[in-house]
């Protein structure tokens, strides 16, 4: 089993009420397997700022690893999770956010944030499950060493 750990958050209001097939959280969980995380926990919420912060407490109190959200990073009127994510992070994260939005054009139109809560690393992806896992691609080769480093785990620097 690993010793790197994971969490995914779906933030959209169709999966949640059951109108909308959650590919973007299996996507975002599929990838973090094969890169050998263990995704210890998988939940769906509706779109808000509350919902949002609320999970992200629950999911992050006396939690070390990554947990990361899928969904809510867009222009919509409802794509709130950046403005949730904000509310509970207690240091932002930006090198990760920008890397994440760099990968590709359609990038720039994501408005998700990375931050630290705690020993967990939060890092917000868009709900396609192609942008989802292309934005944590452009991440995961970092990530395991962002955790070591949180968790005040011996590096090689």
């Amino acid at each position: 089993m690993s010793s790197l750990f994971a969490k995914v958050l779906t933030v959209s209001d169709g999966v949640a009420h059951g109108a909308r097939d959650d590919t973007g959280g299996r996507g975002v969980r599929d990838f973090l397997v094969a890169h050998d995380f263990s995704v210890v926990d998988h939940r769906v919420v509706a779109d808000g700022v509350d919902t949002v912060a609320a999970a992200l407490i629950e999911m992050s109190d006396g939690y070390s690893g990554l947990i990361a959200t899928t969904g809510g990073t867009g222009f919509a009127p409802r794509d709130l999770t950046p403005e949730g994510t904000l509310s509970v992070v207690e240091r932002v994260a930006p090198g990760i956010a920008e890397a994440m939005r760099a990968i590709s054009p359609f990038g720039r139109l994501s408005r998700g944030v990375c931050g630290i809560r705690g020993r967990a690393i939060i890092c917000n992806l868009p709900g396609s499950p192609k942008g989802a896992v292309e934005q944590l691609g452009a991440v995961i080769d970092v990530l395991p060493h962002a955790l070591a480093l949180l968790a005040n785990e011996p590096t090689e620097h």
